[in-house]
């Protein structure tokens, strides 16, 4: 019980908190629940995807730093952000719901720790150290997954309400969050000492632009009351 909550918990705390910020519209809770359990159920195709792809680029592991860099990008954050934008894509894109750019942040979010919840759930109880695999991806990976779903969501909303530059956005909702999960797991993956010193640094800057990002949208919402409008 005790591993079910540390595995599960800072999933829903970043969920709520996402909610909460939706401020002027909120989704329902139908499909939040659908986009949270479609993201957990693209664990399966992603793992037998990251099974191919591994296999694929296997000769390419000629180095320590070869292999991170394929594991990093080609293996993990290639497959994982293209079906959790797919997902979203599927879910959401045509939805009526989807009426201001927030909402691309709100759905790729919920997605994305769909996935998160079932890949903790997988390192926590499969680890002999849980409660220090737990307590460290609480803060490292979950909220990682979050911020790359904020990414996503962002060009989404854009995508969704600017037509002229759509492809362009729609470009952007991957290669971004792909780019940014990619070097995350690079720097982890290459257990180099010098670019470890740099994941810290990495993970405040993620924060500090995904904080923006979601203020951006907020404060163009199609719903924000004339009068904010007025004093901002």
């Amino acid at each position: 019980m005790n591993l079910l909550v540390i595995s599960s918990a800072p999933v829903f705390i970043l969920l709520f908190y996402v909610y909460y910020r939706d401020k002027y519209e909120k989704e329902p809770l139908s499909l939040l629940f659908k986009s949270l359990l479609t993201g957990a159920v693209i664990t399966v195709p992603i793992y037998f995807s990251e099974l191919g792809v591994s296999h694929l680029v296997n000769p390419l592991r000629t180095s320590v730093y070869s292999a991170a860099f394929n594991d990093a990008f080609m293996v993990a954050a290639l497959c994982e952000e293209a079906f959790k934008l797919a997902a979203v894509m599927l879910l959401v894109w045509q939805n009526k719901n989807f009426n201001e750019r927030f909402d691309g942040i709100v759905y790729a979010v919920f997605v994305s720790l769909g996935f998160a919840l079932v890949e903790n759930m997988m390192y926590v109880f499969g680890h002999a150290n849980a409660l220090e695999v737990g307590l460290s991806r609480a803060i490292t990976a979950v909220p990682a997954h979050a911020m790359f779903g904020v990414m996503m969501g962002y060009h989404l909303g854009l995508a969704r309400f600017e037509s002229h530059r759509r492809k362009l956005h729609l470009f952007n909702a991957f290669s971004i969050p792909f780019l940014f999960h990619g070097i995350y797991d690079f720097i982890l993956m290459s257990q180099n000492k010098w670019l470890l010193m740099g994941f810290a640094p990495l993970m405040v800057y993620l924060y500090i632009r995904v904080r923006k990002r979601m203020f951006q949208h907020s404060q163009s919402s199609v719903f924000k009351p004339e009068d904010e409008h007025d004093v901002n």
